[in-house]
């Protein structure tokens, strides 16, 4: 036997944007339900740095002060690690007391940022559905049917308001998902995790080298994040000829571990005496781009309704900003279809205004390192324009506050 619930809404994906709506929703008095396909804890290919200007917004979603007891150090400074350059420059406000209120942006494993976030939605009175997987939408009058899998068991949920908040990465069945693709120019993205590092705790730097870009950052509990993007081609041409003795294949992630060491000296020195805490991730291919937030009577959150280049590690940020965005308009929208299309017009426009600037710098600085080339011509930039590191941040949204929040 089939079985059914009935609830407000239903939110696809127990990421940070998932979690923000439907603790938003929940707290004020809506029937929520998440559908997670994964079990918690999980690793996710991931940055993990926060911006400090989401901290007001954990408050809300009261995990604030979990968060600050486990993130790791405050980041006051952006660098850039490419070939033998390493330069470093402040932080947004560092130097004129604007993040004085706030601090600085730290990193927290997803790990652990996740189970925080699906702990208080789960407080809050939200339905759980984990780990089940999203298998079909349909329309049922006024309001959709969600069928859900969790091995041979099926339920139908159904609600009037359906949220994606699945990301942008896996192909899937849904209408909210993308199609498979497979081009050279895609890019894949990696992370691990490293104890025993040497890099400042303060310092966060974006890594530069052929065909692809990263980053690195101090995280929770000693960990060292690295993360990055590489070219699908590039990494074909690497596993090619990057096995042992340059004899055989070598798998995608000593491929890219290789790489990073090879293409950047200020890698080398951070992970000289450190140690692997897991294996590597692999993910993707990302997505970068602005898509529609309200579509087909589903509304996007997350990577799902749009994505900057992770190259200005602003991807938490927006996933949690959206998810507050989107519950903020929701709560306040009359009943029925035109309501929600009200109101998906004013998500839509109000996600523009906050996070189109960084989605288009991202992209420009993307493009310089992802060229040919543009590797060395953003390490001759940056050499002798260390300002610019400062300034890009500046562009990413870091010290960017949130409207309702300042």
């Amino acid at each position: 036997m089939t079985r059914l619930s009935t609830h407000d809404a239903i939110i696809i994906g127990a990421g940070p944007a998932g979690t923000s709506v439907a603790l938003t929703l929940a707290r004020r008095a809506w029937a929520v339900a998440i559908v997670e396909k994964s079990a918690f804890p999980r690793h996710k290919v991931c940055g993990e740095y926060m911006s400090a200007s989401n901290l007001a917004l954990l408050d809300q979603l009261e995990i604030g002060e979990a968060w600050r007891a486990n993130a790791g150090p405050e980041i006051r400074r952006v660098g850039f690690f490419s070939g033998e350059t390493r330069v470093e420059a402040p932080m947004p406000g560092a130097n004129d007391g604007r993040c004085a209120k706030d601090g600085f942006g730290r990193a927290l494993g997803r790990d652990i940022l996740d189970c925080l976030l699906l702990q208080a939605a789960r407080s809050a009175g939200v339905e759980i559905f984990q780990p089940c997987r999203a298998v079909a939408i349909d329309r049922d009058g006024e309001m959709q049917m969600v069928r859900i899998q969790a091995g041979d068991e099926t339920t139908m949920l159904r609600a009037p308001v359906i949220v994606a908040a699945h990301g942008s990465w896996e192909p899937g069945p849904l209408p909210s998902q993308q199609g498979k693709t497979n081009l050279p120019s895609d890019l894949l993205g990696f992370k691990a995790h490293f104890t025993g590092s040497s890099l400042a705790p303060d310092l966060m730097p974006l890594l530069a080298f052929p065909g692809g870009y990263g980053g690195m950052v101090s995280a929770d509990h000693g960990r060292l994040s690295i993360s990055c993007c590489i070219r699908r081609d590039m990494l074909a041409r690497l596993r090619k000829h990057g096995g042992p003795n340059h004899q055989s294949h070598a798998s995608a992630a000593d491929a890219v571990s290789r790489h990073l060491m090879e293409s950047c000296r200020g890698v080398r020195d951070t992970l000289e005496s450190a140690h692997p805490d897991g294996p590597w991730l692999a993910a993707g291919p990302i997505r970068p781009g602005i898509r529609s937030c309200y579509e087909r009577d589903i509304f996007r959150v997350g990577n799902a309704a749009g994505e900057s280049h992770p190259v200005i590690a602003e991807g938490i940020s927006m996933a949690l900003q959206s998810g507050w965005l989107l519950a903020s308009e929701l709560a306040c929208a009359s009943d029925g279809r035109a309501g929600r299309e009200a109101a998906g017009k004013r998500y839509e426009a109000a996600w523009k205004r906050l996070f189109s600037t960084r989605v288009y710098a991202a992209a420009a600085i993307a493009g310089i390192a992802l060229r040919p080339g543009g590797a060395t011509l953003m390490a001759a930039i940056v050499r002798n324009f260390p300002q610019a590191l400062t300034l890009g941040a500046q562009l990413s949204g870091k010290a960017k506050p949130i409207p309702g929040f300042v």
